[in-house]
């Protein structure tokens, strides 16, 4: 059985479903036999944008919050499945702001698994990102609670599978590097780069909804998924993005390391790395289930992890220019932006 055939005749609710994987996975599915998509999210805006693009009967739109339990219970009645991806992801925002983070990105989830329980949904999956693991900015530290609080609700969800994915740099999706630098060449100004060295994982919007669905298919409640990827260093980015759009003489600014971003990302840390399933594309976590038993935390140790290394975009596969035009090709904003025409990210 494919994965589409797993969602015949079912009802999937999306939060933050007007982002750019709220869009992707309607690209996916509206055409299979899927009963109902649910769309929740603040922006009522951005809900109109997609109720007159996509047209589709199958499409309910839901204005709410998931800081509100109320209107997740609302939406969540008579759901088959959820795909939790309503989120604060903007690294500065979140800095700013930390407990508008918290709320929406801790309490928030809290509030999704709980109404998901209650509701007697079959599966939630709960998108996570790298920056979730050694967090160092509040948007990871949030990312980083939120799936404590998803693997530990699964312990006692029952009927409920409880899973997350944990993925890198979503190429292209809105408010990322990639249209940044695309909005700089084509206003001659220099693309500003922070540390030509710094890498960050590639995946395609198309990648991340692959992995979800993997993960929809393959996981055990308080399993975490991880696809394997390539990397590529902001210069090699900016580069490929230069030569693309026909201006490889294009101005390079190099203006330093951003408050709270990282040299590297890292998707599996080497606590992890001891422990993990190598199911061939993806990696495996599967949840810590010791009691509180504090021998096992205090006076029992595992000499496996001092010897360990973790999985980051500094030791994973490397793109050159070539390889991450090839990549940067399969993207649709790509594709018009190298024939001079605009598409939105997300679309």
């Amino acid at each position: 059985m494919c994965k589409e055939e797993m969602f015949f005749n079912k009802k999937l609710l999306i939060t933050g479903g007007t982002g750019s994987f709220g869009n992707a996975v309607l690209r996916r599915f509206l055409d299979e036999d899927i009963a109902e998509i649910r769309i929740l999210s603040r922006d009522e805006k951005k809900q109109d944008d997609m109720r007159k693009r996509y047209k589709s009967q199958k499409l309910k739109f839901y204005i709410g919050d998931v800081r509100d339990y109320g209107s997740i219970m609302n939406v969540m009645r008579g759901v088959d499945y959820v795909f939790h991806a309503a989120a604060l992801k903007q690294v500065p925002s979140c800095e700013f702001h930390p407990l508008q983070a918290t709320k929406t990105n801790v309490l928030g989830t809290e509030n999704v698994l709980e109404a998901a329980i209650v509701c007697g949904v079959k599966r939630v999956i709960c998108l996570s990102t790298d920056k979730a693991v050694y967090p160092i900015n509040a948007m990871g530290i949030s990312k980083a609670l939120m799936e404590k609080v998803a693997v530990a609700k699964s312990r006692n969800s029952e009927a409920t599978t409880i899973c997350i994915t944990r993925y890198g740099n979503i190429m292209a999706s809105r408010g990322s590097v990639i249209p940044l630098f695309v909005d700089q060449i084509r206003a001659g100004r220099p693309i500003t780069v922070t540390d030509p060295n710094m890498t960050r994982f590639m995946m395609t919007l198309d990648d991340a909804v692959g992995l979800v669905l993997y993960a929809f298919e393959k996981g055990d409640s308080g399993d975490i998924f991880v696809q394997k990827g390539p990397a590529a260093t902001v210069e090699t980015i900016a580069y490929a993005l230069t030569e693309l759009m026909g201006v490889p003489d294009h101005a390079v600014n190099i203006i330093g390391t951003r408050h709270g971003e990282k040299l590297y990302e890292t998707l599996l840390s080497r606590e992890e790395m001891v422990e993990v399933e190598d199911l061939g594309g993806y990696y495996r976590i599967s949840p810590d289930l010791r009691d509180l038993n504090y021998d096992k935390f205090v006076e029992e140790g595992e000499e496996r992890i001092s010897y360990a290394e973790d999985y980051n975009s500094h030791n994973t596969e490397r793109l050159d220019v070539e390889r991450m035009i090839e990549l940067l090709m399969k993207l649709p904003f790509m594709q018009a932006a190298s024939r001079e025409e605009f598409v939105d990210p997300e679309e």
